[in-house]
């Protein structure tokens, strides 16, 4: 192992996480319904927040294996993974200025960011049988994740603190602080993407190849993947329950802080709760890991779901801070676990020479998942607002419906066999 490169590759997941955390989990819903969107009717706002997530994952989930094919082919997933960081980035900064009621241009702005956000880690994630072996590979993955989580969790702390006491940092109030709080994402992510872009080596695995041959080849190795499919019925099951039960994860990640402000909490708390998320999460994910190596990697994707649906039904009945605090602390045992794990048991039942194109069609269904997901909570939120009429009641329903994504997941991971997958994948 190269640590040189295993760290930085790590690092960029402490990069891109802050706009995990302070973007899409923290300010960004709160900010869209109180600032850019209307105020005064939470369940449009939360239609929209889930319409525009939506929206992001579609388009990502449509580019992500044909991309992942012609970055195979011609060596480009760094090219690629650079390409779609620079326009998170850039939009991400964009959203520092975009004046108030302007709903329409803050969730365009919004949609692209996550773009670039979503597209970038699909060949981050196809950089880890490059910077891996067989035997770190889970720890690999593992510390990523974890880095991205603590990374993640300082900026936010700064964050809140710019936001809670805006005169200190020379801002004149919460608006701008929290403007320069999106700003200070697009900053921390370019950054921190560096040691990545000098220090990480590509593998090639084919002859190098102009752009123009790579995209004719890319497409026909993108049709003969389907083909690969078919002889890899493992990787195509695994893909099927990885699909369903990732949806409940990313929607918790993308629309808990929703939640939690259409309950009455004040950003004061959400804050809170994300920031003791992320510390959880930044030591949970790294236990949990050698949890999953002692109990086999499929009981450690069962123990996350169990434990996602456990979550979801205490998130039901919060009542109180301590309670959802509680919650919180939940997330952060498990969030951080059943995606390192899925990442790593991913690479190990493809075949390395076709990594980024696989794992295009790993993140295409993670993000065709989160088209699903966001959608279900808000639409069920939103119709039941009409018939109960009560707001509260009904995201209460909202956020229970996404349990049945982790049970359908549990029942098609179960037909999941790890030991065939890997030695099919050694032999194509």
């Amino acid at each position: 192992m190269n640590k040189k490169q295993i760290y930085s590759w790590a690092l960029y997941d402490w990069a891109n996480s802050a706009f995990a955390t302070t973007v899409m989990a923290g300010f960004f819903p709160i900010f869209f319904s109180q600032y850019w969107s209307n105020p005064d009717n939470l369940s449009i706002s939360t239609f929209y927040l889930g319409l525009g997530n939506s929206i992001a994952s579609l388009i990502v989930a449509l580019l992500a294996p044909i991309l992942g094919a012609i970055a195979d082919r011609g060596s480009f997933k760094k090219k690629f993974l650079i390409f779609f960081a620079f326009l998170g980035i850039v939009m991400t900064l964009s959203l520092g200025f975009i004046a108030q009621g302007m709903w329409p241009i803050a969730l365009l702005v919004y949609i692209f960011s996550t773009i670039g956000f979503s597209g970038a880690n699909i060949f981050y994630d196809s950089l880890l049988p490059s910077v891996s072996d067989e035997k770190s590979v889970d720890y690999v993955s593992a510390l990523g994740f974890s880095l991205g989580y603590l990374g993640g969790g300082i900026l936010i702390i700064i964050n809140f603190l710019m936001i809670s006491y805006p005169s200190a940092f020379g801002l004149l109030d919460a608006i701008e602080a929290t403007k320069y709080a999106f700003i200070s994402v697009g900053v921390w992510w370019s950054i921190f993407s560096i040691p990545l872009i000098l220090f990480v080596e590509e593998p090639k695995f084919h002859q190098t190849e102009s752009i123009s041959e790579s995209v004719i080849n890319g497409l026909i190795q993108f049709r003969n993947t389907f083909n690969d499919l078919k002889k890899l019925k493992v990787v195509a099951t695994f893909l099927l329950a990885y699909w369903l039960y990732i949806d409940g994860v990313d929607t918790v990640v993308r629309m808990a802080a929703n939640f939690a402000f259409t309950l009455g909490f004040d950003q004061a708390a959400i804050m809170g709760a994300l920031v003791l998320i992320q510390l959880v999460a930044f030591f949970a994910t790294l236990v949990y890991i050698k949890i999953a190596n002692y109990i086999g990697l499929k009981n450690g994707i069962f123990l996350g779901i169990i434990g996602y649906c456990i979550i979801l039904f205490a998130g039901y009945f919060v009542e109180s801070i301590t309670h959802f605090y509680i919650v919180a602390l939940l997330i952060g045992c498990f969030q951080g676990g059943i995606q390192s794990i899925s990442r790593s048991l991913y690479s190990r039942i493809i075949p390395k020479k076709k990594a980024a194109e696989f794992y295009g069609f790993y993140n295409m269904l993670g993000k065709f998942a989160a088209v699903f997901g966001p959608v279900l909570m808000g639409t069920v939120t939103l119709v039941l607002s009409n018939v109960v009429d009560d707001e509260i009641k009904a995201a209460r329903f909202g956020l229970l419906s996404i349990i049945i994504l982790f049970i359908l997941g549990a029942y098609v991971f179960s037909k999941v066999d790890i030991s065939e997958g890997e030695s099919m994948a050694k032999n194509l």
